[in-house]
């Protein structure tokens, strides 16, 4: 007599491994796509200007301030002095030394809420001295005004490579 196998019932598929490895994959890509998508909404780049023609027309008045310190034969000279957490300087016109406030700024290149301003109040000779927290060592845009802001001085400053900063505005 002949015997005929009994079919068995095969394993159910959640039970091999072969569809679980084949899911990993596009499960891996989902949550790569959920992380990268968290950061990208979490973390906006600052670099991005809103109004970006209001700033294209701000360019038009700074070139009039560069103009105007060039006028005036702006220079200054400053070093930054970490162990003493002050940066010092001189700042003249044509020779003759500017007593009048001004205003530094210091820009941080990828993050504004690094961004420092200073108010100096030059004395006689034109020198002046303010206290500046730790700067990172980086490439600090650096911005000098006028109180009124009627004149700019502006240059690119690593502190740690550079030991002095001279700016000199560019008719000078």
């Amino acid at each position: 007599m002949r015997t005929t196998p009994i079919p068995t019932a095969a394993p159910p598929w959640y039970t091999q491994r072969w569809p679980w490895l084949l899911m990993l994959g596009p499960a891996s890509v989902l949550v790569a796509g959920g992380i990268a998508s968290w950061l990208a909404l979490g973390h906006p780049d600052a670099m991005v200007v809103d109004d970006y023609y209001k700033q294209g027309k701000a360019i038009n008045q700074d070139l009039r301030r560069d103009r105007a310190a060039s006028a005036l034969r702006l220079r200054l000279q400053a070093r930054y002095l970490p162990a003493a957490g002050r940066i010092e300087g001189r700042i003249d016109s044509a020779g003759q030394p500017v007593t009048a406030p001004i205003r530094i700024s210091l820009a941080h290149p990828t993050l504004p809420e690094r961004d420092i301003v200073l108010l100096a109040r030059p004395g006689a000779d034109g020198a002046f001295s303010v206290a500046l927290p730790a700067l990172e060592k980086t490439h600090w845009q650096v911005v000098v005004e006028g109180g009124r802001r009627d004149w700019r001085l502006a240059k690119a400053w690593d502190w740690s490579r550079q030991a002095e900063l001279l700016v000199v505005a560019d008719g000078a």
